[in-house]
């Protein structure tokens, strides 16, 4: 079934082929993924979340339904749309409760550099000597465990190159899918630092 690059597919089309593991599957999170990108402003104005914030609560929302279809757990009791908009505003709610109550404070840490200006100068070399170490040897084994391409775009994107750059040097259509697939990088980084 050639459906060319420019096929807008339907909502049924988007979830069969998310079902499928397809050929069209990437094409599909795509369309998913832009066609309901309007919800970050309802984020924005509705939640008073910044661009930032609404944007990765949106971002985590289709990842979420797009793994939530492939393993058959979208019943299509409602439209695609609603259901995501559910799981976009369930997101925004939880990153304002998050920012606006006293649980909080449990996410705020202090980092290593500031416990560093509590010991002296030549510790503080040490210990920083250490830690940069440790968390170079850890970042690269890390790294290695990801796929080419997400090393490669977040080579990229932590040697400042606008995701505008790296959809051209890395053939993506928009800015904004390379945006979606950096999220996914990180999120499979940030697995990987939780496994033992």
């Amino acid at each position: 079934m050639d459906l060319g690059s420019s096929t807008q597919y339907s909502d049924q089309q988007i979830i069969e082929f998310l079902r499928l593991n397809s050929s069209e599957r990437r094409r599909s999170e795509d369309q998913l993924f832009s066609r309901y990108v309007y919800f970050v402003r309802e984020g924005m104005s509705k939640h008073g979340l910044s661009e930032d914030e609404a944007f990765s609560a949106y971002s985590d929302s289709v990842l979420s339904a797009i793994e939530k279809i492939a393993n058959l757990n979208f019943e299509g009791r409602s439209s695609l749309k609603t259901w995501l908009f559910q799981i976009f505003h369930n997101k925004c709610v939880d990153l304002v409760r998050k920012k606006t109550t006293n649980k909080s404070s449990v996410y705020r840490t202090e980092s290593i550099s500031d416990l560093l200006f509590q010991i002296s100068d030549s510790a503080r070399s040490v210990v920083q000597n250490l830690v940069d170490k440790t968390d170079w040897n850890l970042l690269r084994s890390r790294m290695n465990q990801l796929g080419e391409n997400c090393r490669q775009l977040l080579g990229l994107w932590s040697e400042n190159y606008s995701d505008k750059e790296i959809a051209s040097i890395m053939e993506y259509k928009t800015a904004d899918v390379v945006k979606t697939s950096r999220l996914r990088c990180l999120e499979k980084l940030r697995q990987l630092y939780n496994e033992p």
